[in-house]
């Protein structure tokens, strides 16, 4: 098992620097109002991934420091997820620590290894169940209460919840995705008539990929027919000559000329015969595009019929850029993706039709694992309550009677409700029970709901049942109390004590209490004490034993340590504590 042995607190709150020593079983800690006794509470919060306050660092320091150490054994959920971590252990011992900067910045440590805030949090699901008064008040709210029973109940509603929580997500979507179909049927249907507006008109012109670019080509080509073959053939006449003029110098004789200069001296230097070969590149390449020229001027059609064919057809295809897309290309995908939308469009009625279905069904399966979920808590609560009962006998509140009330709202209408025991009720992602503690204090009271039944003293007493009886069913190794004792004394408060002690007896329990009652059954008291300048030293959190612990419990009773009638009180407090604990 899982026990935290020693806390060191620097520059946190009133704390100086101080060393908290615990024990493995029952640990009270003591001191005057104001001395500092809920810093013990607040550190370890710290270590457990609670919130970094930048106010609590001590005035004047940089950081807050706050060091744990935990030893644990192999196989313990506290290791095995600090070895994940990366952490380290050392002889059986875990060291985690948490940093808190007076900027507001926050560190946290395990087992050597930085770790991100959220691995300690997770540390504190396995170790540490921490109580205080604003778990009291916490416990007043009925979905708390139920969070309690259902946390009982363990696998019996575990698995019928996690069924009806699946489900229940699933019917959210499924109303949701019906509600818009219905709702917006239609500006669904306006949306479906301008679509086939649109493809109609795409289909009726009917373009081809890319055919806006080749048209535009075809035009300005059709538009300027003369000029092209004029130009062409003055062109052609450069390089080809005049058949019309012998005496006309052209680009092909010339070239022709400069080779045969060059053919009768080549041989004697392979520069010059490297030259030759390029002109000889060239002639050629002026017959090639001479003979292009000519047969451009032959293909070349000036037919104004086709030019005006084209332009009409431009036009259409520009109606459609201007509607559906910046080219044709553009164009036809939206009329690909318009397609898709109308077919999904015009599949609403059967898909409503299919969601309807669906809808029915998984109305009728929420209504059994509804039905499921009510049995299993009414059973669970049957045996959660015998238990915080039987426990409230023994903390001096034998004739006090727990049981809940599990109910369900009645729906408006069928059609907001589920079936659950032959009625429609309101139901939730938890399911359609309400779920509510009563306390009966005394015999022929009649059960209340315990924010109205129970006093501040019968609260404490109730919250400590509850846990532990949780201890029997989901124990953690440590439970911390800050003060849950408030409001409770006399009689109830040595009970109070003797039920801490046997809690202590399986799991560490650490207790900030005012009552020497409740002090005087722990296996080691700690007293929290400040310096003359207000702060609490390392010297200040001692371990009380002997005549120091019997001061303490007669400060504790009657606020006079030297009192003699104090001291007997004390004595005799210490001394049933020796024989019931």
């Amino acid at each position: 098992m899982s026990v935290l042995e020693e806390m060191r607190i620097r520059s946190l709150g009133v704390i100086d620097d101080a060393v908290v020593e615990l024990s493995p079983g029952f640990t009270a800690v003591t001191g005057e109002t104001g001395a500092g006794k809920t810093m013990v509470v607040t550190s370890l919060g710290l270590l457990l991934g609670g919130r970094a306050d930048p106010a609590l660092v001590r005035i004047g320091a940089k950081a807050a420091v706050v060091e744990g150490r935990i030893t644990v054994s192999p196989g313990d959920a506290a290791a095995v997820r600090a070895e994940e971590a990366g952490g380290e252990i050392e002889d059986g011992a875990l060291i985690v620590s948490r940093t808190v900067s007076a900027e507001g910045r926050s560190r946290a440590h395990l087992g050597g290894r930085s770790v991100p805030v959220g691995v300690l949090t997770e540390l504190a699901d396995e170790l540490v169940a921490v109580h205080g008064q604003t778990d009291q008040q916490g416990l007043l709210k009925p979905a708390r209460q139920r969070q309690a029973l259902d946390r009982y109940a363990g696998d019996t509603v575990d698995t019928p919840h996690a069924t009806y929580a699946a489900a229940f997500r699933r019917l959210r979507a499924v109303v949701t995705e019906l509600d818009e179909l219905t709702t917006r049927a239609r500006e669904r249907a306006q949306e479906a008539d301008l679509l086939r507006f649109g493809l109609d008109e795409v289909a009726a012109v009917n373009p081809l990929p890319g055919e806006d670019t080749e048209l535009a080509t075809e035009a300005e080509r059709l538009g300027h027919a003369e000029a092209l073959a004029s130009a062409a053939a003055l062109a052609h006449t450069a390089l080809a000559g005049d058949p019309e003029d012998p005496e006309g110098v052209d680009a092909t004789t010339v070239v022709a000329a400069a080779g045969r200069s060059l053919d009768g001296v080549r041989a004697h230097d392979p520069a010059l015969a490297g030259l030759a070969d390029r002109i000889g590149e060239i002639s050629i390449l002026l017959a090639d595009v001479a003979g292009e020229l000519a047969g451009y001027s032959d293909q070349l059609d000036a037919d104004p019929l086709r030019l005006a064919a084209v332009e009409e057809r431009r036009a259409a295809l520009t109606a459609l850029t201007r509607k559906y897309g910046e080219d044709i290309s553009a164009v036809l995908a939206w009329a690909e993706e318009g397609a898709a939308r109308l077919t999904e469009l015009e599949g609403d009625d059967d898909r409503i039709g299919e969601l309807t279905a669906e809808r029915d069904v998984l109305r009728g399966e929420l209504s059994a694992l509804g039905q499921a979920l009510t049995d299993a808590r009414t059973e669970a609560a049957a045996r959660f309550a015998a238990a915080v009962t039987e426990e409230l006998a023994s903390l001096a509140m034998p004739h006090a009677r727990v049981s809940f009330a599990i109910r369900q709202t009645e729906a408006p209408d069928e059609a907001s409700g589920i079936d659950v025991g032959g009625r429609s009720v309101l139901y939730g992602p938890s399911g359609a029970d309400e779920v509510e503690l009563l306390l009966a204090p005394h015999p022929g009271a009649q059960p209340r709901p315990i924010a109205k039944g129970a006093s501040g003293g019968e609260l404490s007493r109730v919250m400590l049942a509850v846990e532990v009886v949780f201890a029997g069913s989901d124990p953690v190794p440590t439970y911390l109390f800050d003060e849950v004792d408030a409001g409770v004394g006399g009689k109830a408060a040595v009970e109070v004590g003797r039920r801490l002690a046997k809690l202590a007896r399986s799991a560490q329990v650490v207790v900030v209490t005012h009552l020497p009652q409740v002090a005087a059954f722990a296996d080691r008291q700690l007293l929290v004490e400040k310096t003359v300048d207000g702060s609490v030293t390392r010297s200040g959190v001692t371990i009380l034993e002997g005549e120091d612990r019997v001061r303490e419990l007669s400060r504790m009773l009657a606020g006079q340590e030297d009192s003699e009638t104090a001291r007997a009180h004390a004595e005799e407090l210490l001394e049933t504590a020796r024989i019931d604990g």
